[in-house]
């Protein structure tokens, strides 16, 4: 396997336009570096609530065909990240949005919160063994905000990191067929996540904005994703020079976000930055430098660092998450 690029990563989200919120400036950095992007996304987000009115013809109580809209959504995004490995789960509809949590879509048994584990994280398996990524992110185990299908990820991220550690256990999971090319542990996983400090700087900058502010409303620090302390935080990604390309991805999954200026907003109208630096938090593996050289050295259990890393791919400094 000596072939393969020295870099590569590999995200799993849960419908289209999390990419793009969550971690598009570092899908674009990457890829513009020449670094192997692999986007696997778990289902067409055919429940999502959808903004331009000209649109809402699509949605699920009506044409029911948003889903298949958001796949060319999702396509335009990636070509503005410069990412051209984007895959569905197990193909594209193979499992469908379960909706907000507490839904009746919830119970449908071919949406991605009923799949079995196992054979769902197989197939994402597949994709590893494929790959064969030395970082991969997805979310927290509530999933960011609790939404069943970003928990589901969640759970099967890791689930697949297991099975394709183990390439028999993932071929038999998810009748992969892979088992001949040997299994991959994957160096390093990370879950997104937003510093304190960097949302009340974000929140600052709307109350800042007054009466150019271009939404309805503004949205509360609970309807940001991922909030933690700031010492929970093990990686920033710097992507100034890509939150132009992280801006238009966004405007490409026009159905589900409005952008306006360094703001946008889902279809609630509620208006929240976006950010340029994304950050992570190491789940799974070796610790990374962090820039002034510290690491598990620089810990006092999971809190206390002396800086942060801002590469997810630095070599590791000895200990593990």
């Amino acid at each position: 396997m000596t072939d393969l690029p020295a870099r590569r990563l590999l995200l799993v989200h849960a419908h289209p336009d999390d990419e793009t919120i969550n971690n598009g400036v570092t899908m674009a950095k990457y890829a513009a570096e020449g670094a192997p992007v692999t986007l696997v996304t778990c289902t067409l987000g055919e429940e999502g609530e959808v903004i331009p009115p000209e649109l809402a013809h699509l949605t699920a109580d009506r044409d029911d065909t948003l889903g298949e809209y958001r796949i060319g959504e999702l396509t335009a995004a990636m070509a503005e990240l410069g990412v051209t490995d984007h895959r569905f789960l197990g193909g594209a509809g193979r499992y469908r949005d379960s909706g907000m949590m507490g839904v009746a879509q919830n119970d449908d048994p071919g949406c991605f919160w009923q799949a079995d584990l196992d054979e769902a994280a197989g197939r994402l398996a597949e994709v590893i063994l494929d790959v064969r990524p030395q970082a991969m992110i997805t979310y927290d185990s509530s999933g960011g905000y609790g939404h069943p299908d970003h928990i589901q990820a969640h759970r099967v991220a890791l689930r697949g990191y297991e099975l394709a550690a183990d390439a028999d256990a993932a071929g038999k999971a998810g009748k992969a067929g892979k088992a001949g090319k040997g299994g991959h542990l994957i160096d390093r996983v990370y879950e997104t996540c937003v510093p304190r400090s960097v949302l009340a700087e974000g929140f600052g900058r709307l109350a800042a904005a007054g009466e150019e502010f271009p939404f309805s409303g503004i949205a509360g620090p609970d309807d940001v994703p991922g909030v933690v302390d700031d010492d929970a935080v093990d990686v920033a990604v710097d992507g100034a020079a890509y939150e132009d390309r992280k801006a238009a991805a966004m405007r490409a999954h026009a159905s589900q976000i409005a952008v306006d200026g360094p703001f946008f907003a889902l279809s609630n109208g509620l208006g929240q930055p976006y950010f340029a630096t994304e950050y992570y938090r190491l789940v799974r593996g070796a610790e990374p430098k962090s820039a002034d050289g510290g690491g598990a050295a620089g810990r006092v259990g999971r809190g206390g660092r002396r800086g942060r890393a801002t590469d997810l791919f630095e070599p590791p400094s000895g200990g593990a998450a």
